[in-house]
């Protein structure tokens, strides 16, 4: 057995980055297996073995530059391999014979002094594989192109690669579209040739001998090794000065993105020279199945422009909470998805009240804080079980409702660090008491930046209480997947008639914000209704 280093073939450029490594050590490798896949500034390839044998140490990692003759690994092998390997020889042929070769080719497609207005098809070269996917068109009907401009972008199994033009012209038909199978020798487009100058000398002489046959001979076949195919791509690519698709990623997360249905053209890459990595195609995954659907025949809102305010006066940048950022983040999700409408209304609490003042005292040496929004937790639990839409969620395909049968109602909490919503689990299978205690201990978490994820999901319902600060009414934004919510400002005596004459009553303003997607001004309307009758009779709350 003997060792032989495996190095970087002729590449078609300067260097590469290894993106993708394919084989370990103490591996087993045949011939003509992939290795590693590399990338340069416009084309990834995958570098083949030449020869079957053992992988003994891999000489790369992925992010690496490399160039042409760096050793890539160092592979254990046998005699009848070596044998082998002596074919694989035309790996080190340069990129201009490739070239020769290519011309070649285009002289049988368009030989030189084609008439003015002649028509020539544009096939798929030998691409080192059976058969291609068109994965993007670089040209379009009408466009005036040169020979070696990039004209469309393929990608096989083990590579992606542009074809190069061969004719100079004009497109005049494309015979391919996105998603093709093509195979060598497929026709690609037509082009309309250019004028050629008349040549007097030329166009005078006998045709010689030679010359006759050679209008007969059939267009002969240009087998070009894989590796060379890819290289002379790149090389192509890169005199093109920009023509090609403007993302970075290799054959396989090609693959992956059409799998997934994903635009690359929408994902950040975090790869070198923003090359995007397989990692991002799924988080770009993860992020699109969090957000809810969105509105049919929505408009992307246009950028705001950057505004320098320093112009006016000095100014203070400050950094967002992270509770901060993921709060406007969803905020912003649920205003635009959601279609919000508010019903106000006022619930009369002057007995719920003399009721709390009573009581607060005895749960005080419990060292529970009997407030009204205990009440509120209670009250809302009850009659979301007389109207379980409003605990609802609308599914994700637009046609469905989700029906819960549980109430968990989150209580939006005022901290340092931002608005957080922890929730209140059973809140119908509690008393008054026990969702004080509840209150009382999830605030102090809130606070403390102690609450866990869990003790903040699930909510059915939410409730938003600002009567502790002031104000008379506010709309607040629906916590999606959330279909409805709560908001209650300060409370405040007011004179109202009884049938007889007008008496001094403590209000309770409310706000209830809703999805008029799955409740209608008439539901919103009984379901405050009946929280303001609960909120007045405190009798009601005990059934």
């Amino acid at each position: 057995m003997s060792r032989q280093a495996v190095v970087v073939p002729d590449i078609g450029s300067d260097e590469a980055d290894v993106i993708e490594i394919l084989v370990k050590p103490g591996g087993s490798v045949s011939a003509e297996q992939s290795l590693i896949v590399l990338e340069s500034a416009k084309a990834s390839m995958e570098v083949p073995c030449p020869q079957a044998g053992t992988v003994v140490e891999i000489t790369v990692k992925v992010g690496q530059t490399v160039k042409q003759g760096d050793v890539i690994l160092q592979l254990e092998a046998g005699a009848a391999a070596e044998t082998k390997a002596e074919a694989a020889a035309p790996a080190e042929v340069p990129v201009s014979a490739i070239k020769e070769e290519l011309q070649a080719v285009s002289t049988v497609l368009a030989p030189p002094g084609a008439a003015a207005g002649a028509v020539s098809t544009v096939k798929v070269p030998d691409i080192g594989s059976e058969s291609a996917d068109v994965i993007e068109l670089l040209v379009k009907v009408g466009d005036r192109i040169e020979v070696e401009q990039p004209l469309l972008v393929l990608e096989s199994a083990k590579a992606s690669m542009e074809v190069p033009n061969t004719v100079a012209g004009i497109v005049q038909k494309i015979h391919v579209v996105v998603g093709d199978k093509v195979f060598e020798n497929t026709p690609l487009i037509d082009v309309q040739t250019e004028p050629v100058a008349a040549q007097p000398a030329a166009a005078s002489a006998p045709p010689t001998p030679a010359a006759a046959p050679a209008a007969t001979q059939p267009p002969r076949s240009v087998a070009l090794p894989q590796d060379r195919i890819r290289a002379l791509a790149n090389a192509v690519s890169e005199a093109s000065n920009g023509h090609g698709s403007g993302v970075h990623a290799g054959p396989a997360v090609r693959r992956l993105a059409r799998e997934l249905g994903v635009d690359l053209a929408k994902v950040k890459g975090t790869g070198p020279r923003d090359r995007i990595l397989k990692e991002d195609v799924h988080a770009y995954v993860k992020q699109a199945l969090s957000q809810p659907a969105a509105v049919a025949g929505a408009a992307a809102a246009p950028a705001l422009p950057a505004i320098d305010f320093s112009k006016w006066g000095e100014i203070e940048r400050v950094e967002l909470t992270k509770i901060q950022k993921l709060s406007a983040q969803n905020l912003h999700r649920a205003w635009i998805t959601i279609p919000h409408v508010t019903q106000f209304d006022e619930a009369d609490i002057t007995e719920l009240e003399a009721f709390r003042a009573a009581q607060k005292d005895a749960l005080k040496a419990q060292g529970l804080s009997l407030t009204i929004l205990a009440f509120l937790v209670r009250a809302c639990a009850h009659v979301l079980k007389q109207y379980p839409k409003f605990a609802s969620s609308l599914d994700t395909d637009g046609a469905h409702l989700i029906r819960k049968h549980y109430i968990h109602i989150g209580v939006a909490v005022d901290t340092p660090n931002g608005l957080v919503v922890p929730v209140i689990r059973d809140a119908d299978k509690k008393s008054v008491s026990e969702i004080a205690r509840d209150l009382g201990e999830l605030s102090a978490k809130a606070r403390d930046k102690k609450l866990t994820p869990a003790e903040m999901q699930g909510a059915v319902f939410s409730i938003s209480s600002l009567g502790g600060i002031g104000g008379t009414a506010f709309t607040p934004i629906v916590n999606w997947p959330e279909v409805a919510i709560l908001g209650v400002s300060r409370s405040a005596t007011k004179p109202v008639w009884d049938g007889h004459e007008f008496r001094p009553r403590l209000m309770l303003p409310l706000s209830l914000s809703y999805d008029h997607r799955v409740i209608d001004g008439a539901d919103a309307a009984r379901f405050t209704a009946a929280l303001a009758r609960r909120l007045g009779d405190i009798r009601e709350l005990l059934l």
